[in-house]
């Protein structure tokens, strides 16, 4: 039998594979009963497998009606066909809604005056849309 967060993490993955935008908005409890674990499993999975570094930003709101929001960040790899810019990771924020037309404008500009080579600015960036997502 596969380990709990195995289950949880696959499902999840499963969602975002069907939703064309690399987006899953889950209810926790939802999820938790549907899954037939503890709510606490679901937030221990999703700060554990689904971090920035690993290419996706969590947005959660807590309360009646409160909702976990998984954004894939990171294009996969079947849609890379070369080697990833912080401008390509730019644009496919916008395209995928991510960002708004702002936030696209500042960040491009940020990344046209940053001294700094790609991997910096893919942290740079990564970064400062966790930080913006975590005011939303």
């Amino acid at each position: 039998m596969r380990n709990l967060a195995d289950a949880i993490e696959n499902f999840i993955i499963r969602q975002l594979l069907e939703d064309s935008e690399d987006t899953v908005l889950v209810q926790r409890n939802e999820l938790a009963d549907k899954l037939s674990c503890a709510p606490s499993q679901i937030s221990y999975v999703l700060s554990t497998r689904f971090t920035p570094e690993k290419g996706y930003l969590v947005e959660s709101r807590r309360g009646s009606g409160g909702f976990v929001r998984i954004v894939r960040v990171t294009p996969p790899a079947k849609e890379e066909k070369h080697q990833e810019t912080a401008r390509s990771l730019l644009e496919h924020w916008a395209k995928r809604g991510v960002i708004t037309a702002r936030e696209y404008a500042l960040l491009k500009y940020m990344l046209e005056i940053i001294n700094a080579d790609e991997k910096k600015k893919i942290t740079v960036l990564q970064n400062a849309i966790t930080k913006m997502l975590s005011v939303r």
